[in-house]
């Protein structure tokens, strides 16, 4: 007998890559738009309101979208769509990966522009209770819109080594981009004082950015050539060869909403040294992580205090309680969660709407006003236009029981209608 059931169909959209544009599709129905909008800063693409709308309307009607999940503050591409999303009536839910501050100017720009797009969103999603705090401080959104649900890893892919690592020599291994957010001027200052307590440690160093050359000045400063190995750039999928090569992870973030680093780390049985920021704490367990303050001599202490617990790390019962802690089945329930949620919101007139935008400021509330009613009329001109009925919709995707799991098509010349 021949089953076939109908599956929930996941479509992703984001820029194009290089030379990559179009549509992909991936396993299980996975399809995914890359748009011709090339990135222009920080993987960011050029800011532009409206050009965006025809495409992301495209899209929307042709894969019968019911629900709009965006990420990340930072992405233009994000809060273009969920504004789109939102004037054409489909309801919309945003996930926050970042802390922000409120003093810089970079901060103040960034958290009206959220509070622009929180301002009529549907649900909301953190990955840590610090993340959402935040986030709620930031946007003004109900506490009672904002759920937590942390990241996960796969822990598949981050095993142990098959062999414990020999204890003469511990490695401290560092992951991470080498920027100042990231703590990699308190690493210029705390290596030099664990190798000259320690002989016997030596540390790895992977990552590139502008903090690279302060690194490499205090390794040579130091003389420890052959004890601070820089590798550069890791790809993603080279990061487990490089983890279980040691014993300790460091991670040394200003700034910190969940750090899945310290998952991956976990996972393949590291110890974790961690500054105490953020969400940090909320990430493992104590027996498995050392918080320091992201202060040089603190975090020197807490290095020194993993060093004298480690005989006691089992990296593969540590593997085990991750498996138990977090995995993606667990994620996907609790975001499944927040879907239904969100599909129960009661949809609302222009005016209504407008009503949210004007309490974002006295004059900011009458620009956000001003875009939506720009972005009403565009639409309407668009359905005019092109009407949403004479537009071919994708069929849905039917998964056949004798179908192979492991069947991909990769279609690199489909282009966007």
């Amino acid at each position: 007998m021949n089953f076939h059931c109908l599956i929930v169909q996941v479509v992703v959209m984001t820029h194009a890559y290089n030379n990559r544009s179009g549509v992909r599709y991936m396993t299980g129905g996975l399809k995914v738009y890359y748009v011709p909008w090339k990135p222009f800063l920080m993987q960011n693409t050029f800011p532009t309101f409206y050009g965006t709308l025809p495409i992301v309307r495209t899209i929307l009607i042709r894969e019968k979208i019911s629900l709009v999940h965006g990420h990340q503050a930072f992405s233009t591409l994000c809060h273009e769509a969920l504004m789109h999303a939102r004037t054409m009536g489909y309801k919309v839910i945003f996930t926050d990966h970042s802390l922000y501050g409120f003093a810089d100017a970079g901060s103040i720009h960034m958290n009206k522009v959220l509070q622009f797009t929180l301002a009529e969103v549907s649900q909301a999603i953190c990955v840590s209770h610090t993340s959402k705090e935040n986030t709620v401080l930031r946007s003004g959104l109900p506490p009672e819109k904002v759920f937590v649900i942390p990241n996960a890893v796969d822990t598949a892919m981050f095993k142990p080594a098959p062999e414990r690592l020999s204890s003469h020599e511990i490695v401290i291994v560092v992951i991470s981009r080498l920027v100042y957010r990231k703590g990699a001027d308190l690493l210029v200052e705390v290596i030099p004082e664990v190798c000259r307590l320690y002989p016997n440690v030596r540390f790895i160093v992977g990552g590139d950015g502008p903090k690279r050359v302060r690194l490499e000045e205090m390794r040579e400063k130091h003389s420890l050539q052959d004890r601070v190995e820089m590798l550069g750039a890791v790809q993603h999928s080279q990061v487990r060869s490089v983890l279980i090569t040691g014993h300790i992870f460091l991670n040394s973030s200003l700034t910190e909403a969940f750090c899945i680093a310290i998952l991956e780390a976990a996972s393949c049985g590291l110890l974790t040294v961690s500054t105490r920021v953020g969400g940090v704490p909320e990430v493992l367990p104590d027996d498995m992580i050392v918080l320091a303050k992201p202060d040089p001599s603190d975090m020197v202490q807490a290095i020194k205090k993993a060093i004298s617990i480690l005989p006691k790390i089992d990296p593969q019962e540590m593997h085990n309680r991750m498996k138990e802690l977090y995995n993606w089945h667990d994620v996907a329930k609790r975001t499944e969660i927040v879907y239904d949620r969100a599909l129960k919101c009661s949809n609302q007139n222009l005016l209504q709407r407008l009503s949210r935008y004007l309490s974002c400021g006295a004059w900011a509330g009458k620009l956000f006003c001003l875009v939506m009613i720009i972005d009403f009329l565009l639409w309407h001109l668009l359905q005019l236009w092109k009407p949403a009925e004479d537009m071919e919709e994708v069929p849905d995707f039917i998964l056949s029981h004798d179908q192979d799991e492991g069947i991909s098509q990769d279609n690199e010349n489909q282009s966007l209608r």
